[in-house]
């Protein structure tokens, strides 16, 4: 286990009725707030009109930003900036998904930079200050509504990056699971996708003396397991929607991820397909993930192991390390299978026209991934793979 030290500053509010806190957490930073959100469902849930009528109540001086995509664009992010210059916003309230929350922290960073906001997201600068902002999230999957990281998209050049910043922790996060009630399956599936991936990125590292770490992988995957059949036929039920809305903020608040660095591969290949597709980056995930953990399981095929008995059950009987191993990123498949995520590329109908193009997006920076280092022809058959 590596040293490290944990920093969150995000006040974390959670459970039904949470929404009233906005009236003493949002005017110690000022009166003019802008609101940022995505498509008309929290218009058509009521939650846009509760938000609304909570910050009038305490005489906040509301802006709107409505319309940020799924895969959020630069462009977008841009427009908040200019609103932040041009009304003098003094805090931002994000509500929606993890698309939301990530342009308001680009929102946030650029409105205390002078150039141009792309450079943050490039890490050609770095974001030293940014407008104080909240959220309140209506969609279980990325975990940004408690971390630093941001994911924007420049559609214009086809490139999409992560980037992040200690200034860019969210002030507080209210998570009300009744404001998931109303996200249809499809995208219900895409996050738990989303949030089984970031704690697999988590679990391979290289690092020895991770006992207590695993085991939080491995309870939070169990979690996820269980819960994910039954929601899927449930949507309205607290209990469950509970349940993966905390799981999906503790998988990528830094709880699980002390003392190691993960691999993140399989994001970087994700946002390479969706920087040219646009495909919803659930999906992508779970179509490439896989795949991912089928070329590197030489690597080190006892971790491999290790999950597939203690997650999936597999019996290692007779078998080694990595026949075990494999045999539970089948099961793996299946589990994402039966509850409705797409497999291969051709299920968003992508064919093998633009894997060299994908490639080369991925490897922009060079080599990458923490567990094992993929290098452009290990894309290309992770892409392939996948088709």
């Amino acid at each position: 286990m590596q040293n490290f030290t944990y920093y969150n500053p995000t006040k974390l509010i959670f459970g039904q009725g949470q929404l009233e806190q906005l009236k003493t957490e949002v005017p110690p930073y000022g009166k003019k707030v802008l609101l940022v959100y995505g498509g008309g469902s929290v218009k058509r849930s009521g939650l846009y009109d509760n938000v609304v009528n909570t910050l009038k109540e305490i005489d906040s001086e509301v802006f709107e930003l409505s319309g940020v995509e799924p895969n959020p664009r630069l462009t977008t992010a841009k427009k908040g900036i200019e609103i932040c210059h041009k009304e003098g916003i003094e805090f931002i309230l994000a509500v929606g998904g993890g698309s939301v929350i990530d342009c308001t922290k680009l929102i946030a960073a650029g409105a205390k930079y002078d150039g141009d906001a792309w450079n943050i997201v490039t890490k050609k600068v770095f974001a030293t200050e940014a407008l104080p902002f909240g959220v309140v999230l209506t969609l279980a999957a990325t975990g940004s509504e408690m971390n630093s990281g941001s994911v924007i998209t420049n559609w214009e050049t086809n490139e999409k990056y992560g980037w992040g910043s200690p200034v860019t922790y969210p002030k507080f996060s209210i998570l009300d699971p009744v404001h998931t009630y109303t996200v249809p399956k499809k995208q219900t599936v895409y996050g738990m996708v989303d949030m089984m991936v970031h704690t697999l990125e988590h679990y391979f590292h290289l690092e020895e003396n991770t006992l207590l770490q695993d085991r939080m992988c491995e309870g939070l995957l169990l979690t996820v397991i269980e819960t994910a059949p039954k929601l899927i036929n449930d949507l309205e039920n607290y209990d469950y929607r509970a349940t993966i809305l905390y799981n999906g903020t503790m998988a990528l608040n830094g709880m699980i991820s002390m003392g190691f660095q993960g691999d993140w591969a399989t994001h970087n290949l994700e946002h390479a397909v969706s920087a040219v597709y646009d495909i919803p980056h659930g999906g992508g995930l779970a179509i490439l993930y896989p795949n991912w953990m089928k070329h590197n399981i030489k690597v080190k095929p006892e971790r491999f192991k290790q999950l597939a008995v203690r997650v999936f059950g597999v019996n290692p009987e007779g078998k080694s390390a990595e026949e075990a191993g494999l045999e539970g990123i089948e099961r793996l498949r299946e589990f994402w299978n039966k509850i409705g995520a797409p497999s291969r590329l051709a299920d968003y109908d992508i064919n093998d026209s633009q894997i060299d193009l994908m490639a080369d997006k991925a490897m922009v920076n060079g080599e990458f991934g923490g567990f094992n280092k993929l290098n452009r022809e290990d894309c290309i058959a992770i892409y392939k793979a996948s088709l």
